[in-house]
């Protein structure tokens, strides 16, 4: 079954087309509300098998981007946590009449059933993720100062001088929840 709607993405109540099947979400995003929109919709991820997007070719990357990457950042990890996340395939942008400007991508996110990383704390993940990528070219350990004591980084084997894009979604989920178990900030 089809269902197609008109109304602002941003503010509709996707829990109401829910009839007790998973729903499947396609979309050509506007790429200037893609990233706020996706966020919003995984806010129903337990009633989505999946979404497949055609998004600015970047921002795609920016999604499905490693450890060590050059995009890899806050968008990687928070996306990555919920979700797996492939790039499909590229649109040139001779596809389009008249052409844009950039390249487009194709991008699936289906929403895991079962978090690999059980986090204590999303709200706290997000905030530690921002924190840390919010001060890119800084040390974890600078980036962090506030939110981590000095022997956290010794108790969880991570290195309090790496930089943020070094760290994988699963070492951003022990961070958080050493800090959940260890009642500091």
């Amino acid at each position: 079954k089809l269902t197609l709607i008109e109304a602002n993405a941003l503010k509709f109540d996707i829990s109401s087309l829910y009839d007790n099947h998973p729903m499947r979400i396609v979309g050509n995003l506007p790429y200037n509300i893609s990233t706020p929109l996706i966020f919003h919709l995984l806010g129903h991820a337990d009633r989505i098998l999946d979404m497949h997007f055609m998004l600015q070719r970047e921002v795609v990357e920016r999604m499905v981007a490693s450890p060590g990457d050059r995009a890899y950042g806050r968008l990687s990890v928070m996306l990555q946590y919920r979700c797996q996340v492939d790039l499909l395939f590229l649109v040139p942008p001779t596809a389009f009449r008249p052409p844009p400007k950039v390249e487009s991508a194709i991008v699936r996110l289906a929403p895991y059933t079962h978090l690999p990383y059980a986090c204590r704390n999303e709200s706290r993940l997000h905030q530690v993720v921002t924190q840390a990528f919010g001060q890119r070219r800084k040390t974890l350990r600078n980036a962090l100062r506030d939110e981590v004591p000095d022997h956290a980084w010794v108790d969880l084997n991570l290195s309090a001088g790496a930089r943020p894009e070094t760290l994988t979604v699963e070492d951003y989920v022990r961070l958080v929840n050493w800090l959940e178990q260890h009642g500091t900030a």
